[in-house]
């Protein structure tokens, strides 16, 4: 049985669909790290925006939250297991934390970095040993689960499994990054197997990545960047059919660190990992309904004692107009700016923001990015396609969090902006700051 935080009886039903300005999934309501908001602050005071709240004891865990129906769910582990919480989007205050699997016994274990994700009332969520569950959105209670080792014969990549799962229609579409399935589909009724994709041999487990649904020249796929040496796959949604691989070891695709989730635009797809990776951008060219030609434009290999060439190791990449943006270096934040139609770096600044350190994180909302770096800078930033128009508008120190940094627990969440608020995780602590203008 769920273990509760707190007793809750009448809770409210989660809508079927996303309501308002909600972010019920990684990177929000379109996959693409882009809120629907408007209106908000064009700049912020020298502390930063206003604190609506704050909410405490939710575990240990780098997952970004997400946000559905008056509701905030996240992942954490709390005595020994990795579980789903909720709060209260109006005031934090808890209404339920469910223990889902043990927690992973290893070095290399920040706790669950995977957000749970809200689909007509239900919750899909990844713990770090690979189990994944679908939960009641109000009550909490598990009503199945499968495990990417047990059931796939998936194996961990260094720092556990850390995707989110995406949900497409009456599918639940997961990355176990095992060498017969690379990426499943589950029955979102009942955790039954629909198919699973098969990339050949996936070294170094799964990658951290999660999957993203994109349609090229009329032909729907799922894109994923799964483990060091199978790269880029594209898998047909109705039957898991491999349509294409792009496969570059150790120049795009290498080491530990295969994490941001797929840009695309049309027919154009943007790809990077750290470590011993670096970027690549790719042309898709249907071949009828069972083949995708992948097509590179350009491709680099980063150097992780530098920035440049650019390559993003977490804190994801964001597509504005026919601009990306991204933190490039290993465990760095240097902004860059990527020309999506080309490929070619429009530009990349000599350093950090000012007072940033460690990898950022971004996000953009209303015509600004949201950038939230490692050592806990929050920066309002004016993108530009030229470096010159590339502006920090406002920027504050967010509050020490419970558990330190530089510890193993480092501050990685993706900000989320969902209801006129900016929700920033730390570890054992979410803040919500009052962003709306008058």
């Amino acid at each position: 049985m769920p273990v509760r935080a707190l007793a809750f009886v009448g809770l409210v039903a989660v809508s079927a669909a996303a309501a308002g300005n909600d972010w019920p999934r990684w990177r929000g309501p379109n996959n693409d790290a882009i809120s629907t908001e408007t209106g908000l602050l064009k700049e912020w005071p020298k502390a930063g925006p206003k604190v609506a709240w704050t909410a405490k004891d939710l575990g240990s865990g780098f997952g970004t939250p997400s946000v559905a129906g008056g509701f905030i769910y996240g992942m954490g582990t709390r005595d020994g297991k990795d579980g789903v919480w909720a709060v209260k989007e109006a005031d934090g205050s808890p209404v339920w934390f469910t223990p889902v699997a043990d927690a992973r016994k290893a070095n290399q274990n920040n706790g669950p970095g995977g957000t749970p994700t809200v689909a007509a009332g239900k919750l899909y969520a990844v713990t770090n040993n690979g189990t994944v569950a679908r939960l009641d959105a109000a009550s909490g209670k598990v009503e199945w689960t499968k495990n990417y080792k047990k059931d796939f014969g998936g194996s961990d990549p260094l720092w556990g499994f850390n995707d989110s799962a995406l949900v497409d229609g009456d599918k639940v579409i997961c990355s176990p990054g095992a060498n017969k399935a690379a990426m499943v589909a589950l029955k979102a009724d009942t955790g039954e197997v629909a198919w699973a994709a098969d990339a050949g041999t996936i070294g170094g487990g799964a990658g951290y990545s999660s999957p993203v649904k994109h349609a090229v020249g009329g032909v729907p796929v799922y894109l994923l960047v799964t483990g060091e040496t199978a790269g880029l796959i594209g898998v047909r949604p109705d039957t898991g059919k491999l349509l294409f691989q792009y496969q570059k070891p150790k120049v795009v695709f290498g080491g530990v660190a295969q994490i941001p989730t797929p840009v695309v635009k049309g027919d154009k797809v943007f790809v990077s990992t750290a470590y011993d990776g670096g970027c690549a951008h790719l042309r898709l060219v249907p071949e009828g309904r069972e083949k995708v030609a992948v097509k590179e434009v350009k491709s680099w290999k980063g150097n992780r004692q530098k920035p440049d060439p650019p390559m993003n190791h977490h804190g994801g990449m964001v597509l504005i107009g026919d601009h990306v943006y991204f933190g490039s270096g290993q465990n760095n934040g240097v902004p860059t700016c990527v020309d999506m139609n080309t490929g070619d770096i429009a530009w990349q600044a000599p350093a950090n923001l000012p007072g940033g350190a460690g990898s950022a994180a971004y996000l953009s909302a209303d015509g600004r990015l949201y950038v939230r770096y490692q050592n806990g800078l929050m920066a309002l930033v004016e993108p530009s396609p030229k470096e010159e128009g590339f502006k920090v508008v406002s920027s504050f120190k967010l509050p020490t969090p419970q558990v330190p940094r530089g510890t193993g627990s480092e501050s990685w969440p993706h900000p989320v902006i969902a209801n006129g608020r900016m929700l920033i995780r730390d570890q054992n602590v979410l803040y919500a700051y009052d962003i709306k203008g008058e």
